[in-house]
């Protein structure tokens, strides 16, 4: 069998019997159980999880395009037995190791990423030496970012009792941005009153109390810290403690302080089990690296070539954007579009239009101010463009190396739904020097 099953067969579109690859479908779920399984073969499997692998094995084996360049006319139960006992040894999945982002051949610790995106957290913790052993995330083009640097596709919705049970039974460490909508500054804030959002913070608890892990890292929006006056993180608090657990007291961090120009303001919540007698107290958040007057200037970031004329905003446009602005401060409102200095720190990159709209920069590089996509107007002569997600993804601390296959308008989204790289690895460095792993 030399012929190797490469991800680039996997791509959104594909269907197989009218099931597509990403998002919750059963499809999606033997792509995760073999993925995973080929990354953590050492893992102890029940019965029924064995037969989930040999089903994924044989459904990837009996594509038609696979079993011509076999030449089989029929695949064995045998056959697929032998791949499923040394999966590697054929060398058909090769493909799910040939990544920008591989897991450490020798980790020092173990740890899950839950509301995985597009694994901010597994690349801060395993630039630490640490192993992924189980992802999830819910988004399929997510998903496909994920499988495309790690060569691991995530489980799905976390709800389902199916998608924990892949969950192992030890790991030292659960990570997790938990979804944010719900506390957030902006919007309705219903907190644990939003039915499909706050109440996946349970989902972790319910983790936490089943699996104990040594520690614990969750992230969210500032926001959470006032939210209800304070009750909701006073409740989340109290269930973490309940659940076995120290929590350090939670802290806001910039992620400007730690390498990136990005003015991103996030609550960590940090805690350990109980009966390793850590004291939280002397738990010390990381200390900024970058000090004023030294930060990293966006400039540091920006794109070395011309970006395309696709990122150069229509006369038009900007003629609009002049215009909201100027209702809203007619109004007293401080809402609008913005240009940064490109000599300062970018504003937070967030998810929608005007999360581009309030980090537009001057690029005065453009010559060519012939249109790629239909606009209105012409493109302005002024050099105001968005930032392109090459850009946004650095503002995060992702590595240029970080493969971006999907659309601009989910590349965005993505990276403005992520975690700041820098400021999760700092902090994540001094909860490993706390449990004597580095």
């Amino acid at each position: 069998m030399a012929t190797k099953i490469k991800l680039k067969d996997f791509p959104e579109e594909i269907t197989t019997d009218g099931v597509k690859i990403y998002g919750e479908t059963s499809y999606e779920n033997q792509m995760a159980v073999l993925s995973h399984f080929l990354h953590n073969n050492q893992e102890k499997l029940n019965n029924a999880q064995k037969e989930e692998i040999i089903l994924a094995i044989r459904d990837f084996l009996s594509r038609k395009e696979f079993k011509q360049s076999l030449d089989l006319d029929e695949l064995t139960d045998e056959q697929v037995l032998q791949v499923a006992e040394s999966p590697l040894q054929y060398n058909l999945f090769d493909e799910f190791f040939k990544v920008p982002f591989p897991a450490p051949e020798h980790p020092k610790f173990t740890f899950i990423d839950l509301f995985a995106g597009i694994g901010g957290f597994r690349i801060a913790f395993q630039n630490l030496g640490g192993k992924c052993v189980y992802s999830s995330e819910f988004d399929a083009k997510a998903q496909q970012s994920y499988i495309a640097n790690y060569g691991e596709m995530p489980f799905g919705d976390i709800t389902k009792e199916s998608t924990k049970s892949y969950i192992p039974e030890h790991f030292d460490i659960l990570c997790g941005g938990f979804p944010c909508q719900a506390f957030s500054l902006a919007g309705r804030r219903l907190g644990f009153k939003d039915e499909t959002r706050g109440t996946l913070f349970f989902e972790i608890e319910a983790i936490l109390r089943k699996h104990q892990p040594r520690a614990f890292f969750l992230e969210n929006v500032k926001g959470l810290a006032i939210h209800d006056k304070g009750r909701t993180l006073k409740t989340i608090l109290q269930h973490l403690d309940d659940a076995g657990y120290d929590v350090v007291p939670p802290q806001i961090l910039n992620a400007m302080d730690y390498g990136v120009p990005q003015h991103r303001e996030r609550i960590f919540i940090i805690g350990f089990r109980k009966d390793l007698g850590i004291k939280v107290e002397d738990f010390k958040y990381p200390e900024p690296i970058t000090p004023e007057g030294k930060r990293v200037k966006f400039r540091d970031v920006m794109e070395k070539d011309v970006p395309s004329v696709k990122y150069y905003l229509s006369d038009v446009y900007v003629d609009t954007l002049k215009r909201h602005r100027a209702r809203h401060e007619a109004a007293g409102h401080g809402f609008g579009y913005e240009i940064i200095d490109i000599n300062g720190v970018a504003n937070a990159i967030v998810v929608g239009g005007m999360g581009r709209e309030r980090n537009l920069v001057i690029d005065k590089r453009l010559t060519d101010f012939t249109p790629v996509t239909n606009i209105k107007g012409e493109v302005n002569r002024d050099g105001i463009r968005r930032m392109t997600p090459r850009e946004w993804a650095r503002l995060q601390g992702f590595p240029d190396s970080y493969k971006i296959v999907v659309a601009d308008a989910s590349a965005y989204k993505q990276f403005g739904n992520s975690v700041a790289i820098p400021a999760i690895q700092a902090t994540a460095e001094k909860e490993l020097q706390m449990l004597n792993i580095i």
